[in-house]
């Protein structure tokens, strides 16, 4: 496109009608007054976080559930709530959040320990010192500000996978060489997680459980209804519209997220049309490129051991349409550990991480029994055949081969 006619482009978008209002409303980072389908759950947590309120200790808590079934969202919501009352009477508690999935601040135990410092107002460079002399200074800050903490940990499993157990181990343990309080609040979509964990550090972080159960679609509905309020101008949602994304969602297992998403893509879809409605074929388009856009970020996001294992699947598939079982995946796997330099995880360990790809959607692999020989898994790729080019090139670029 020449510089004058996309000059012109962007101006002529500029005076377009939309069939949007406000999209925030449809956004992930978006936190409504009102969470509904969830009073069980917020009263769960409300009750837990009380005691802040009066100087006390909190318990730890891991709050679990699929993706989308709204648990950061009731998190944020409730421990905001609980902050503003905190302020409004003057008691000092603080509530800190990191999201474990994003690479730059927790992808090493240094970097967590310095984010967490930094966000207590000090000043730690990004790599350099020793880990020690890092926590001695997130240490300091806890002690200097004599107030109470709340700590949220979304994605928590994430860290685990990058780090190993140790950060969280030294957080469970923090309150016995601080004078004031933290307490962990761990949030994963992983229900296994916890069982991988040291046991010393799982007694410690589940001293409270919440599970929040998937959406039914008639409750997706009623969340895309309040939501679209916001977010569209009247009357430019095709009737049964709001009932196909809920359907479609609830059959992905009742993810309110990946419902909000189908809607939001379905209006961008329809402004690029220069459509005054939106309608249910808009909807079918969206979810075509939202799962083509999930399997790439799925699969960059994971750590590199995860990565070098669905590298080894993808290596086997193209010579084969079925038939790949674990045992080939981790001989290929092995040679891949030693060409990248990565220390390699036992064969038990690598099954782990197919079943997990599996939950994901990315492979399928079926357990099958070999007789006297033990069971093995009968794995294939689930992703569709054009993405495979994208996805080696991904994997290519990540892990340096």
């Amino acid at each position: 496109m020449a510089e004058g006619s996309l000059e012109t482009f962007f101006e002529v978008f500029l005076r377009k009608n939309s069939v949007f209002f406000d999209k925030k409303a449809l956004q992930a980072s978006y936190t409504p007054e009102t969470i509904l389908h969830r009073e069980e759950q917020t009263k769960q947590l409300a009750n837990i976080l009380a005691p802040a309120l009066k100087g006390d200790k909190p318990s730890n808590i891991f709050i679990y559930g699929k993706t989308g079934t709204g648990k950061t969202v009731t998190t944020k919501q409730t421990t905001k709530k609980l902050a503003e009352v905190a302020e409004r009477e003057n008691i000092p508690i603080k509530i800190l959040y990191i999201n474990c999935k994003l690479k730059r601040s927790t992808d090493t135990e240094y970097r967590l320990i310095a984010q967490l410092a930094r966000e207590l107002g000090k000043s730690i460079p990004p790599t350099g010192l020793p880990t020690e002399e890092v926590y001695n200074t997130f240490f300091k800050a806890l002690n200097i500000q004599q107030q109470n903490y709340i700590l949220i940990l979304d994605e928590i499993d994430q860290l685990i996978n990058k780090t190993g157990d140790n950060a969280l181990y030294n957080l469970t343990r923090i309150n016995e060489d601080i004078e004031p309080q933290i307490s962990i609040i761990g949030i994963s979509n992983d229900l296994m997680f916890v069982e991988r964990l040291d046991p010393r550090v799982r007694s410690s972080l589940s001293e409270e459980e919440i599970v929040f159960p998937p959406y039914n679609a008639f409750q997706l509905q009623s969340i895309l209804k309040s939501r679209a309020e916001i977010s569209f101008n009247k009357d430019v949602l095709e009737q049964g519209l709001i009932e196909k994304c809920a359907a479609y969602a609830a059959r992905d297992h009742g993810d309110a997220r990946r419902a909000l998403e189908l809607l939001r893509v379905a209006g961008e879809i329809a402004d690029r049309k220069s459509a005054k409605k939106v309608t249910i074929t808009d909807i079918d388009e969206a979810e075509q490129k939202i799962d083509k856009d999930r399997i790439i970020d799925t699969i960059t996001t994971q750590p590199k051991q995860y990565q070098l294992v669905l590298y080894s699947i993808l290596t086997l598939q193209p010579n084969r349409r079925n038939n790949i079982f674990t045992g080939e995946v981790y001989e290929v796997y092995k040679k891949l550990c030693s060409k990248t330099n990565t220390n390699i995880l036992t064969q038990r360990r690598v099954s782990d991480i197919i079943s997990e790809f599996d939950m994901l959607g990315i492979v399928n692999a079926k357990v099958i029994s070999k007789g006297r020989y033990g069971r093995t898994r009968d794995i294939s790729l689930e992703v569709p055949e054009n993405l495979f080019a994208k996805i080696k090139n991904t994997l290519e670029e990540n892990i340096n081969i």
